[in-house]
């Protein structure tokens, strides 16, 4: 009998979890599967706001996917794309992971500044984007007149062909290493400190205690720090629209913004339906490969 009620009891609170959850489940399938269903059906066809008989036409279903391969804009974009995700995101990790080493000394000082390397993340990015802004046109900005007073030249970096995207890459950097840093910072402060002691006891220097001991314990959370990083950096948007529009040229036009321009600029809706669902798997195949090759974890070797 108590077997039976034991049984009934775990039954029913099974039931009332899936009722509690059922409305959640519901919402979050209204705003984005939905949607994404209704994307990948647009892939499949050459819908374009200047033919609206087009929404439903799938006579010709792999035609956008055709063009991908010989857009050839479409390729220099995913190339700006490989270029800008690449070093964002190696810059983010090596400046995130430095500074969340030096913060997690234990210093009133350096506690106090952790707010400050705070500040570019829990900006807005349009904010961030006409800081940025200003800070990259000559007219108006302290740093080209304080360049300028020393002797310097520097060109207008937003507007140089062979400045413009590092010049992207700086901005993003800034907006996103305390992500990297942050995440970092905590792992460190998890970490059992009688491990750091045991290897000082054996004579460990404070480069073998980082390489052989600290890396390896926050290994996992490099990891989904990266991955996070690398996420967003293919979806970086107000940076390229507000700075540089994709130019000079279309060296700083990256797959995303080539697709809001196919969508909104050309009104193909079909053909940018198909870049956003290509880049969208692209994604995912990258971020699965990233952690089966690096591997998942935190194990101290």
């Amino acid at each position: 009998m108590e077997t039976g009620t034991g049984t009934g009891t775990t039954r029913a609170q099974h039931r009332f979890f899936i009722l509690c959850v059922a409305p959640s489940l519901a919402v979050l399938a209204l705003i984005t599967l939905l949607p994404s269903l209704y994307l990948l059906a647009t892939s499949f066809t050459p819908l374009s706001l200047t033919r609206p008989e087009t929404l439903w036409d799938f006579s010709t279903p792999l035609e956008n996917y055709s063009h991908l391969l010989q857009d050839s804009r479409l390729h220099n974009s995913v190339w700006v794309q490989i270029k800008l995700s690449f070093w964002t995101v190696l810059l983010q990790l090596l400046i995130g992971l430095a500074l969340a080493l030096l913060l997690n000394i234990r210093s009133r000082l350096l506690e106090a500044l952790r707010t400050v390397f705070l500040i570019p993340m829990v900006l807005p990015p349009i904010v961030v984007a006409i800081i940025w802004k200003v800070i990259y046109t000559p007219d108006i900005s302290p740093l080209h007149g304080l360049l300028g007073l020393l002797g310097w030249n520097v060109p207008a970096l937003i507007t140089d062909p062979d400045w413009a995207l590092t010049a992207i890459i700086i901005a993003d950097t800034w907006e996103w290493f305390p992500f990297t840093m942050l995440m970092v910072l905590a792992a460190l402060q998890m970490m059992p400190q009688e491990l750091l002691d045991a290897a000082k006891v054996d004579g460990a220097s404070p480069w073998q205690l980082t390489w052989h001991i600290t890396l390896p314990f926050i290994k996992g959370v490099l990891l989904v720090a990266g991955l996070f990083r690398l996420i967003d950096s293919i979806k970086a948007f107000p940076l390229i629209f507000i700075l540089t529009e994709g130019g000079p040229g279309n060296v700083t036009e990256v797959t995303n913004y080539y697709s809001f321009l196919q969508a909104f600029n050309f009104s193909y809706l079909g053909f940018s339906s198909a870049i956003t669902v290509a880049l969208l798997a692209a994604t995912v195949a990258l971020s699965w490969l990233i952690v089966r090759l690096v591997g998942w974890g935190n194990k101290i070797d």
